[in-house]
């Protein structure tokens, strides 16, 4: 995370008013996907809502995921009928409540053998363990994609899967290995900017009234005395206190660690680090011909190769991960990666050199003993205790894709105990710029041509595809002048300004990786952040001095957690305690 003086420059708005209505119905701490689909969910039955985030929103485990929408079909293995069944039907509602980011995603399995599974597999469903590592083959996928059409078609909205021989499969994909033997294709969804799409969710909420309040970088550091949670506002250290009649614990893999904090001592998780590569490589670009290729590694686990914004990403692990360290992608990680590439791309030269950012996060999974980490159970469950009195629902798990179905569970558990009943209910409802999203080609081009007037089509074009229709108020804040960046001439000097005054960034490091795609994408050099920083430090009151601080803290963080090298950059030399025993 960025450095953050205790002169913020600016009085954080969101803090001060937390301070003068420190009392609420219910306070959900973790700002990830799930706590701010919660936090929209009980902010539009009318309930006085308060959510707070230890980092920024949307900055752990919901941002290390795979960039997918997708119903699960390696659940059917493990017996998750019920959570296959959920995720088809809200991708499918995704599909159409958030259009803005949630797209269809054509996903291709490249199989290279008949028969590799057919005993194995059985046995994997019925122990959970994983046993000695065995690609599944043609039979197996072929058995796995019938049920999963039956799950997923959405009333036949939704294409069924295709199954094609060698010399289809080549002719459609020539530089996939000519070592397989068939192919396998069907349709789930990608989310392109899984980030933006949390501050829909987040704006949805906000906007519902002044009874939903939300805050990040406020952690919760405690129980205080005679009821409620002891914050620390990691800005400026102060701290002060917050009281609920319901809370909500949604801070992911940390689960435990907060219930800590709080003074409960609980065991649920048992999550594991997924980490992903993203590639310049246009010959690997091309090689998907914009499809996923997703299938299962020798290893037996499962890994894609997924094209985009011009780049390949390509993930992932599923390794024991301990969430009190950092998570970090490894070179042995990145040595796996390019084996799997490899391994379905054989004539496809790969090297680091075109590594533009790499990621890891881990995954909020239930304690799991001896199960393999590919076979830990994705659903989700909610563990009703009480803190000091006071109901306190702990979520455990919960993924992308289900959000919104595990929101509006939650938020009814929060009901039961307010003794308060649904009002309205979220599935079919738009979200943020999904709102009156153009359907159409032609939709599109009457809507990008209507509001052209001071901007230029492909300007207008390019602010739809990144904010849904929440673009407007940006199109004629714009109007007025939008000059571009020269380090990354796709975003705009207004626009980022705009960005930071209204999206609540506190650091450089929230625009660069969340509120923009400028890191993912490999843009996070030296020159991009300065002329990053100079655009919103006006909005955020920040002086040269911090500046400048936020610029070498970000070439800090985007080296050591994102494989970012800049030049200027040292490693820290090692602490004391870090060196090893003589």
């Amino acid at each position: 995370m960025s450095s953050q003086s205790e002169n913020q420059g600016i009085t954080r708005a969101s803090i001060e008013v937390l301070r003068s209505h420190p009392e609420s119905q219910v306070l959900i701490i973790g700002g990830g996907i799930n706590g701010l689909a919660t936090f929209r969910d009980l902010a539009l039955q009318g309930i006085d809502v308060t959510l707070i985030e230890r980092n920024d929103f949307c900055s752990g485990a919901s941002a290390a995921s795979s960039h997918m929408i997708h119903g699960g079909i390696r659940y059917l293995e493990n017996g998750e009928f019920r959570l296959v069944k959920e995720s088809v039907q809200e991708r499918n509602g995704l599909l159409k409540i958030a259009p803005h980011y949630v797209k269809p995603l054509e996903t291709t399995v490249p199989i290279f053998s008949t028969f590799s599974g057919i005993i194995t597999a059985p046995l994997r469903f019925l122990t959970h363990k994983q046993g000695k590592p065995n690609e599944r083959g043609a039979l197996l996928i072929k058995m796995g994609l019938m049920m999963y059409d039956s799950f997923s078609r959405d009333g036949g909205t939704v294409p069924r899967h295709r199954f094609h021989g060698k010399k289809k499969s080549l002719a459609a994909l020539p530089h996939l290995n000519a070592d397989l033997k068939y192919t396998a294709t069907y349709f789930d969804a990608s989310v392109h900017d899984p980030e933006r799409l949390a501050l829909d969710v987040l704006h949805d909420g906000l906007a519902a009234g002044e009874h939903a309040r939300a805050a990040n970088y406020l952690e919760a550091v405690g129980a205080a005395e005679g009821g409620g949670v002891r914050v620390r506002d990691t800005v400026s250290g102060d701290t002060f206190t917050l009281r609920a009649d319901v809370i909500i614990n949604a801070s992911g893999p940390w689960t435990d660690l907060t219930n800590a904090a709080l003074g409960e001592g609980t065991t649920y998780m048992g999550g594991t680090k997924g980490s992903h590569i993203v590639l310049d490589n246009p010959e690997l670009l091309a090689a998907t011909a914009g499809r996923e290729i997703f299938f299962e590694h020798s290893d037996g686990r499962i890994v894609l190769i997924y094209p985009l914004k011009d780049r390949v990403m390509v993930g992932t692990t599923d390794l024991e991960a301990d969430p009190a360290e950092p998570a970090r992608c490894t070179e042995e990680e990145v040595d796996y990666f390019f084996e799997l590439i490899n391994h379905v791309f054989p004539a496809v030269a790969v090297s680091r050199d075109e590594i533009v950012y790499r990621f890891s996060g881990i995954r909020p999974l239930p304690g799991h003993g001896d199960t393999q980490p590919g076979f830990v159970s994705r659903d989700y469950r909610i563990v009703p205790t009480e803190l000091g009195g006071t109901p306190l629902l702990s979520l455990v798990g919960g993924k992308w894709t289900t959000f919104r179905a595990l929101a509006e569970h939650l938020a009814n558990e929060a009901l039961e105990r307010l003794g308060r009943t649904r009002t309205s209910s979220t599935a079919g409802l738009a979200i943020g710029g999904g709102r009156d999203y153009p359907a159409t080609d032609s939709a599109r081009e009457q809507w990008v041509r209507s509001r052209a007037s001071h901007l230029s089509t492909a300007r207008v074009e390019q602010l739809l595809t990144r904010y849904g229709t929440r673009a407007e108020p940006l199109i004629l804040a714009l109007a007025a002048g939008d000059t571009a960046l020269r380090s990354a001439p796709d975003y705009g000097v207004q626009e980022l300004a705009i960005l930071a005054a209204e999206e609540r960034v506190v650091s450089l490091s929230d625009m660069m990786k969340r509120r923009t795609s400028l890191a993912f994408t490999g843009r996070g050099h030296r020159p991009v952040l300065e002329e990053v920083a100079a655009a919103i430090a006006p909005a955020l009151g920040w002086d040269a001095e911090r500046t400048a601080a936020e610029v070498a803290a970000t070439v800090a963080e985007l080296a050591e957690d994102h494989g970012i090298l800049d030049a200027g950059w040292v490693r820290p030399a090692p602490r004391h305690e870090d060196l090893p025993v003589a």
